[in-house]
């Protein structure tokens, strides 16, 4: 089976939703178009939302599962985003000049022991990846299938919040990809590192519950890590079905 491009994904709000496309045009050294573009800090924060920031700083999926539970619809035009959740009415936003009315939607979604969400940040000319380098992230559905495989049950893949998923390859195949080239449709893209992963995976997206412990089942392959961080090389558009291959 050839190695290709099963989906495409994007996050407008940093773990605020999830919003899958067809398609995306990249550009040279950049995020994706408008994944992160946005990202909720929280009362500890220590930021003025001038340059990148670690993602300690904001509220995450990490610290409260039920922010896995979000889905988005981005209208790139307007930069308004439908946000829904099981538990929340549907809502629809500009998360700048709509801060307050954001925030307050998080609200119940926040564990009352942890960081209240509190303002909404916008670095330009990068989305916050949770890299201090303009990173996409790429994941691989074999990799997905053994981990489940290794739970004995089945997981969304949106637990992984990646923006490419790759089909076609063996399993764990990504971690020999550290410092080569992804050939990906109109697209080359350098792989840095692999992605260490945290306790956001453990939430079903679905529900917002921890219900899977993922990282115990990667801990028994000796790491914590899933999926790679690359970086986009040249310009171009790629598609779901275009071909994947290491050069």
């Amino acid at each position: 089976m050839t190695a290709a491009l099963a989906h495409i994904w994007r996050h407008p709000i940093k773990s605020h939703g999830r919003e899958q496309l067809s398609e995306v045009t990249l550009q040279a050294g950049q995020t994706m178009p408008w994944d992160r573009t946005w990202a909720v800090t929280h009362e500890g924060a220590r930021i003025d939302g001038s340059e990148w920031a670690h993602c300690s700083n904001f509220s995450r999926g990490a610290k409260a599962p039920q922010l896995m539970a979000i889905n988005c619809d981005l209208d790139e035009t307007t930069e308004t985003v439908t946000l829904s959740h099981p538990a929340r009415e549907t809502i629809a936003l500009h998360p700048e000049r709509d801060a307050a009315t954001l925030v307050e939607w998080v609200r119940p979604l926040m564990p009352e022991d942890r960081a209240q969400s509190a303002a909404i940040i916008r670095v330009a000319g990068r989305g916050m990846t949770d890299t201090p380098f303009p990173s996409i992230s790429i994941a691989n559905i074999a990799t997905h299938r053994a981990v489940e495989g290794k739970l004995g049950k089945a997981l969304s893949m949106q637990r992984w919040r990646a923006n490419l998923w790759l089909d076609g390859l063996q399993a764990w195949e990504e971690f020999d990809w550290i410092g080569k080239t992804l050939h990906l449709g109109e697209i080359e893209v350098t792989i840095e590192e692999r992605i260490t992963r945290c306790l956001a995976t453990t939430a079903n997206p679905e529900t917002g519950d921890r219900d899977a412990d993922t990282l115990g089942a990667l801990k028994t392959w000796g790491h914590q890590d899933f999926g790679v961080y690359g970086v986009v090389k040249n310009s171009g558009t790629i598609r779901c079905g275009d071909k994947a291959q290491i050069i």
